[in-house]
């Protein structure tokens, strides 16, 4: 047997509760795939986007529902040897990638800028959205994981003062007729990590050309790494704790919230206090 064959059949088999169900829950729950749908699958070269590609792939050939998906790549600068690393993936996986170019990472490391991962992220998006436009996608298919979203929701808490969370799925305010979505919404990191090892599978972490040529280090990540490591800690004592976080964004007491934030409209709780 094909070893792709092999890693499919993991997917399905060895790792079907802590990844295929939870990938079919988010699609089915958030109604993130609908028939017709055209979609691009975007992949960065990491764990989580091939991940993510399998999934899709094996939606697209067994699923009820018809769509068409892309893989592609955008190469923003990544050296030979990184870029090597996400072709070879590609052939290992069996999965038909689009490689396309772009200049971000020249661009960022000229920019005077104390985000240049933020800026990078915003280029990136830009990019993407437009490659989806040339390819007649409707739908951006992204690889963030639950630890992305809780971990984003304590970012904005602690360091923007707002309750917001990395939502499932999002219209594009820029491009007409697009949206961005994310299957593996519910699909924990540690179960991404232990597929790859399981199957022998070395990805990207991070191949930034500007983290290579500078020892400056992002406030964003290192922030996001300290929030990680805050849950981790806290998880020692509750086993449920990241799952709490989650299902507390689907569950806002309006009635306890000093106020709520719509379209940039404030509300005070107070518009209502005095009419009960």
């Amino acid at each position: 047997m094909d070893r792709y064959k092999d890693i499919e059949k993991s997917i399905i088999k060895k790792y079907r509760k802590e990844i295929w169900s939870k990938f079919i829950k988010a699609i089915n729950e958030y109604e993130l795939i609908k028939e017709n749908d055209n979609l691009m699958v975007c992949i960065s070269g990491g764990k989580d986007s091939f991940l993510l590609a399998k999934c899709i792939q094996e939606l697209q050939r067994h699923g009820k529902i018809h769509f068409d998906a892309h893989y592609v790549v955008m190469n923003p600068g990544y050296n030979v040897k990184n870029a090597n690393l996400i072709l070879e993936n590609s052939r290992t996986l069996n999965i038909p990638i689009e490689v396309f170019e772009s200049d971000i990472f020249d661009v960022v490391t000229n920019i005077n800028t104390g985000s240049p991962c933020y800026l990078c992220a915003r280029m990136r998006r830009g990019f993407l959205y437009s490659k989806a436009e040339e390819l007649g996608c409707n739908k951006i298919v992204l690889g963030h994981h639950f630890n992305d979203v809780i971990e984003t929701t304590l970012l904005s808490m602690f360091y923007g003062s707002e309750i917001k969370t990395m939502m499932p799925k999002l219209h594009s305010d820029n491009y007409k007729g697009l949206e961005l979505i994310r299957p593996l919404y519910l699909v924990r990191e540690k179960d991404i990590i232990a597929w790859a090892k399981y199957n022998k599978l070395t990805f990207l972490n991070c191949a930034c050309k500007f983290t290579e040529e500078s020892t400056h280090v992002d406030p964003t990540l290192s922030k996001r790494k300290e929030i990680k490591e805050l849950i981790q800690t806290l998880m020692k004592n509750n086993k449920n704790l990241d799952y709490n976080i989650f299902k507390s964004l689907d569950n806002i007491n309006l009635n306890c919230v000093l106020g709520t934030k719509k379209d940039g409209e404030y509300r005070s709780f107070l518009e209502e206090y005095d009419k009960k």
